[in-house]
């Protein structure tokens, strides 16, 4: 037999359908999944359309993180929603302010050898245990959560070898920038980057999440790290040894695409504004000015990562004209924070202590001032994320971020000994978690969950009629953007707007607000003259998974987009709700293309059934642009029903 490495082995564990070949669609057996509040009140409305009765996973869980700001009544709504939904479909809830979803999973519920999907781009954190963990859009979790198979299309595994070891003043987080360095925000796209070498044995599990958590900026399916004696450890601190399984790759294994990284030579890096993927040495960014600091979020959730931040602020004060913040991302975590005497050492130090929770990672709170430079430790710095139209946000390390905050500018922490005399501090973790499952409430028994009607508040709405595909699309182009547009731009999160997550016709409103205040009212113009059409450049739809970057406008009448290429989970996401993806067989067609301009393509049904060609005829230039669809004969019939929930209704007797 051949060896195979890990990535394949997971796979191949729970294929349902299809070849382990690159590029070819496969299905997969799903055992556990990951919901958040943003994007699971979604999930729930469509397993309530889907007629679901209870679900089938081994393990789904609700978490509530992303927005824990009670500023009207309107969120406290969705979380009653969501309990009610995880009462009467039997799925854990994890209650407001008990943790980020990722390190609490991972603490709580993620076993090596699983597999899971969740409605959160970074799921792939989970890969850190050895699970094959990737984020999807809610409609496809919903149908993980009712027993059926996931369908993608199977990626490359880019095999990195790691050597050496971390020197002091350097972690985790600049192992992954470094990857970003290298590679940039594109660089994974259709890869599970597999992480292997004896490099590994000086990493913890939670260093691993770090990097297999921003995995995602890469634009990778997933990220895969073994099953070895270090997630043994892990698993024993948090009183869960009996669920480790070794997971290892095959001696021999090989990779569709290598690389090579000497942890021993990796420095402090930082990523600036905005976009994870412009990263430099932080001393090349050294002696900016900083207004605000910012630790937590799933990029840097580790009891390690607060814990060397206390260390080094400890018995000092910080910079008087900077807020520094700190987000614990986990209940048990802040328990322990508090147990070592770090918690007082930070807020001795002028730390702002808040929920565990989000918060400024997805713009709830936390904005920075305008054009004010923010140092974070959170995942992504697209423009505009942190809730600021003009923000300034870099990406660094819980160690560079404390120098910082101590400075009050960007700072390489190897300097802190020679200006302020602080060495590197050895940081001693306990060596059992204060494991805390009383704000996890289990699935209630079958018979009883029958029982519960779903609590639905005024802020609620059902999910909109989606009509099939036309046989002809005569569209204008609604907006014309660029490269590497973000859901973020597409649909901001945000105070303002997530409160209205569960209400498409008002959260369709915000619709590209921070690139064209007009593209709402102009797409809603045009929905009954036969929609409209978005015309992008390439990696259109990276980041979040948010699959209201493709309802909402859909909801406006979005029926095509003509990009020059995809993000991965949008292009899905785009499909799932019977909007046409195509792309341009010659990307410098892009560029003649003009807001206003109608696009025809004739025949279109027949078209897509017939193969992957098509024709886009610029009526208002008289120009014709051949291009290209990259759907399965799955999506395309999904595609022709109108997306996956119209489809799953005709065949809901089959």
């Amino acid at each position: 037999m051949t060896a195979q490495n890990l990535s394949q082995k997971l796979i191949d564990a729970h294929l349902e359908s299809g070849e382990m070949k690159p590029g070819q669609e496969i299905g997969l057996r799903i055992d556990q999944t990951l919901t958040q509040d943003a994007t699971g009140t979604m999930v729930m409305l469509e397993l309530e359309a889907m007629g679901l009765d209870r679900a089938r996973t081994e393990v789904s869980v609700q978490y509530v993180d992303h927005n824990i700001l009670q500023a009207d009544s309107n969120n406290a709504q969705d979380h009653a929603f969501l309990r009610s939904a995880c009462r009467r479909f039997g799925i854990w809830f994890s209650k407001p302010g008990n943790g980020v979803s990722h390190p609490t999973h991972m603490q709580r519920f993620g076993i090596p050898g699983r597999t899971m999907v969740g409605s959160d781009s970074h799921t792939p954190a989970a890969g850190s245990l050895g699970m094959l963990a990737i984020g999807l859009g809610g409609v496809e979790v919903a149908r993980a959560i009712a027993g059926e198979p996931v369908f993608l299309t199977m990626p490359e595994v880019w095999g990195v070898e790691l050597t050496g070891e971390l020197r002091p003043w350097v972690s985790a987080k600049d192992v992954i920038l470094e990857m970003l360095r290298r590679h940039g925000v594109k660089g994974g796209v259709n890869k599970i980057i597999e992480y292997h070498g004896p490099g590994l044995d000086t990493l913890t599990a939670m260093d691993r999440h770090v990097i297999a958590n921003m995995g995602a900026e890469l634009g990778a399916t997933s990220t895969v790290f073994p099953a070895d004696s270090r997630v043994r450890d892990f698993l024993r601190a948090e009183q869960r040894e009996d669920d480790f399984v070794e997971m290892l790759a095959d001696e021999g294994a090989t990779y569709d695409v290598t690389d090579q990284i000497d942890l021993g030579e990796v420095e402090p890096l930082i990523a600036k504004p905005s976009s994870p993927g412009n990263v430099v040495p932080v001393r090349e960014v050294a002696g900016e000015p900083v207004e605000q600091v910012v630790i937590g979020s799933s990029a840097n959730p580790g009891l390690r990562d607060f814990a060397i931040a206390a260390a080094i602020v400890k018995g000092r004060q910080t910079a008087n004209d900077l807020s520094f913040d700190v987000n614990p991302t986990s209940r048990q975590s802040l328990q322990d924070l508090m147990r070592m005497g770090a918690a007082f050492d930070l807020v001795s130090a002028g730390a702002r202590l808040h929920q565990s929770g989000c918060l400024g990672c997805i713009g709830m709170g936390q904005a920075p001032t305008s054009s004010g430079n923010s140092l974070r430790t959170m995942p992504r710095n697209f423009p505009g994320r942190s809730g600021t139209a003009d923000d300034h946000v870099f990406l660094c390390s819980p160690e560079t971020a404390a120098a910082a905050a101590l400075t009050g500018e960007i700072t390489d922490p190897r300097d802190l000994e020679e200006r302020l005399g602080i060495g590197y501090p050895e940081v001693e973790l306990p060596a059992e978690s204060s494991v805390n499952t009383d704000m996890l409430e289990p699935p209630l028994p079958e018979d009883e969950a029958r029982q519960v009607e779903l609590d639905k508040g005024p802020n609620i709405s059902s999910l909109p009629d989606f009509d099939p595909l036309p046989e002809r699309l005569e569209v204008s182009v609604g907006i014309v953007v660029g490269d590497d547009v973000s859901t973020d731009e597409i649909l901001p999160a945000g105070a303002k707007v997530l409160p209205f997550r569960s209400n498409i016709p008002k959260l369709a409103e915000f619709c590209f607000h921070g690139v064209d205040e007009e593209y709402a009212a102009r797409a809603a113009s045009s929905r009954d003259e036969g929609g409209h059409a978005i015309v992008a450049g390439s990696n259109y739809g990276q980041g979040s998974s948010r699959e209201h970057a493709a309802i909402a406008p859909r909801h406006l009448g979005l029926r095509l987009v003509l990009a020059e290429s995809y993000a991965r989970i949008h292009w899905q996401n785009l499909a799932n709700f019977g909007v046409l993806a195509l792309e341009f067989a010659d990307p410098d067609d892009k560029g003649s293309v003009q807001q206003g301009d109608v696009l025809v393509v004739e025949g279109v049904r027949e078209a897509v059934q017939q193969g992957t060609e098509l024709t886009v005829h610029n009526q208002s230039q008289d120009r014709d642009y051949p291009v290209r669809h990259r759907l399965s004969g799955r999506q395309v019939e999904m595609l022709l029903a109108g997306g996956l929930i119209p489809w799953l209704a005709e065949h809901a007797d089959t």
